[in-house]
Formats: C-alpha cells, sequence, structure tokens
C-alpha cells in the first residue's frame, strides 16, 4: 500500500463515514458524541495524511485515529465528572458480597452457562442487547467498563487520567461486571433457556 491508496479525502465521508460512525457509537453510545468524535477523527486525519505511510487500508487508519478521538473524548469527560466518593465505594460493596456468595464462598446463585462468547459477539441480537444493559448500568461505570474492557487501555493509565486509585477503579469495574451478568442473565441468557 501506498499513500494513494488513502483515496482523495473528499470522499472519505462518503466512504468511510457510515463505518466510522458505527465504530463511534457503539464505543460512546450517544449519538452526538459519535458524531463529534467522526469529525474529529477526519480533521484529524486531513492534517496527518502526509505522515500516513501505507501499512494499513485508509478505513483502518481512520479508525485507529478515530478510537484516540474517542479515548480523548472519554479521558476529557472524566475530568468533567466527578467519580463515586471511594468511602461509599467500599460500605456499598460489603453487603453484596454476601448476596453473590455464601459463607463458604461459593456461589449463591450460579452464573448461567452463556455459550461460546466470541459466537455471541458476532450475533447482532446479543450486541444489541449489551448496548441496553451497558447504558442501564451508571453512566461512570460504563465509561470505565468500555475504557477497560472493550478500549483495552492500561489500568495506570485509567487511574491517572481520571485520578483514582486502583481499588476505586477495580470495585466500579467489579460493579459494571456484576450489573452487566445480572442484565444478560435475564434478557439474554433467561430469554434463550425459555425460548
Amino acid at each position: 500500500m501506498n499513500k494513494n491508496s488513502l483515496g482523495s479525502p473528499d470522499g472519505w465521508l462518503d466512504e468511510h463515514g457510515a463505518a466510522l460512525y458505527k465504530y463511534a457509537l457503539m464505543h460512546t453510545r450517544d449519538a452526538h458524541r459519535a458524531e463529534e468524535a467522526v469529525q474529529e477523527t477526519l480533521l484529524a486525519a486531513l492534517q496527518a495524511r502526509d505522515r500516513y505511510e501505507g501499512g494499513a487500508s485508509a478505513r483502518t487508519w481512520l479508525i485507529g485515529i478515530l478510537k484516540h478521538k474517542i479515548m480523548d473524548m472519554f479521558r476529557r469527560h472524566a475530568r468533567e465528572v466527578q467519580l463515586d466518593d471511594p468511602e461509599m465505594l467500599e460500605s456499598a460493596d460489603e453487603g453484596q458480597a454476601g448476596e453473590i456468595f455464601s459463607l463458604s464462598g461459593s456461589w449463591r446463585d450460579k452464573p448461567s452457562d452463556w455459550g461460546n462468547p466470541e459466537e455471541l459477539l458476532a450475533r447482532d441480537e446479543f450486541m444489541a442487547i449489551l448496548q441496553r444493559c451497558l447504558d442501564a448500568l451508571p453512566q461512570k461505570w460504563s465509561r470505565l467498563f468500555m475504557l477497560r474492557e472493550v478500549m483495552e487501555e492500561d489500568t495506570e493509565d485509567i487511574c491517572q487520567e481520571l485520578a483514582i486509585t486502583p481499588t476505586n477503579l477495580w470495585t466500579m469495574l467489579y460493579r459494571a461486571r456484576l450489573g452487566l451478568r445480572r442484565c444478560l442473565d435475564r434478557n439474554w441468557v433467561g430469554n434463550a433457556a425459555r425460548g
């Protein structure tokens, strides 16, 4: 590939706009923010096109830029939103462990069998339910889940960017995962078992 494989910047929106928007919407879960991220991506790509080395397709290159723009957006928003009070996090979790595990450490309510996770991710129906479950979480938990588990950001970087301790991060991630598990058990696995 070479620099010519980028095509004309005039055609980027027509050729790649829908894919970029879908990616941004999936990660931001907000139409306005998704549009903003795509606009910032196209502007950054226009400014950086002379540095394009041709190692990836135009779409892959644009999505790589988009990923960074989304991360920047998460970081900016996290600075604006006050996260949970650490004392509240610790006291709230004391009661939750007893609801999930018995005194012997066994599951009180064994997790359902979800089948093959890779196959589930390829199914549009599952992705729609996962999105609804993420939307049902408190926004800060959902955002942290996206940063750590979807965007695969390093724990240390997340803590530094959001000015939280690793304990706070893991507590909120624990809550997010627990909430997702309950929601998916109720809306996906339970429905699959019944139907």
